[in-house]
């Protein structure tokens, strides 16, 4: 199995493989997080390093699977259906546990996540509102859900955000069809209330999240106003892979 994330992604194809007792390569960006890059690897995954400064991560897997005598099977972060379906599950899960829901909040990167969870929610209540959240240093998808056309940004730029879970340089053609027939807006957050949110979860819930997974709240508290009215809003802490230096610094902050 191949696949190419900053993290997450990474451990859950590393976990996989090793139930089937398959070998996993993981191509991983040099500025992931190291709990997230040490985390693959105990999990028996071969991790690759790219600087994303010079390379595209899909040119590195592109490379190997060229190079293979056996190619492995890609397994992509987003940009696939089977992995959107899957995401999908949470969006039932949502409905199951909180029929009553009226919003959901939830990061974006490449878009899977948002893709999966829009669809199912739209097709089984059409009436709830789905809202994107990423960081302002790093707003590719909101500009591609404007634009109706894939905007790309450059690695220097989402490179800047403290969300690493969502430095994704741009969405797929297939994420961002999704978004537009069933998402209803991307919205954007500040470094600082993005690094508030993570603060307040960790003070005052005691959940440890990410970064990335703070986006939601940091939402819901910046955009409260000019949201969609809702007394049943889900958001979705979308992973706890933490590096304890950051932890640190958020909270000195």
């Amino acid at each position: 199995m191949l696949a190419y994330s900053s993290g997450n992604h990474a451990q859950g194809v590393a976990y996989a493989a090793r139930q089937l007792g398959l070998k996993a390569t993981i191509i991983m960006p040099t500025n992931a997080p190291q709990v997230k890059i040490a985390a693959t690897r105990a999990l028996g995954a071969e991790v690759i390093l790219y600087d994303p400064a010079h390379e595209k991560r899909e040119a590195v897997a592109a490379r190997l699977l060229a190079s293979s005598v056996h190619p492995p099977v890609l397994v992509p972060p987003f940009d696939d259906a089977y992995v959107i379906a899957g995401q999908g599950i949470v969006g039932l899960e949502i409905l199951e546990d909180l029929p009553a829901v009226k919003l959901v909040l939830a990061p974006v990167g490449g878009g899977g996540l948002l893709s999966g969870v829009a669809a199912a929610l739209k097709l089984l209540k059409p009436s709830v509102k789905i809202i994107g959240v990423e960081p302002e240093l790093a707003a590719d998808a909101q500009a591609s859900f404007r634009a109706g056309q894939v905007v790309e940004w450059a690695a220097a730029d989402t490179n800047r955000t403290l969300a690493d879970g969502v430095r994704t340089l741009a969405l797929s053609e297939l994420t961002l069809e999704h978004l537009r027939q069933y998402a209803d807006d991307v919205v954007t957050v500040s470094e600082a209330e993005l690094r508030a949110a993570a603060r307040r979860l960790l003070l005052e819930a005691r959940l440890v999240v990410e970064p990335t997974a703070a986006l939601p709240l940091a939402a819901l508290l910046r955009h409260r106003a000019s949201l969609p009215p809702s007394q049943h809003t889900v958001l979705i802490l979308s992973g706890g892979n933490v590096d304890p230096a950051v932890l640190a610094e958020l909270l000195q902050d």
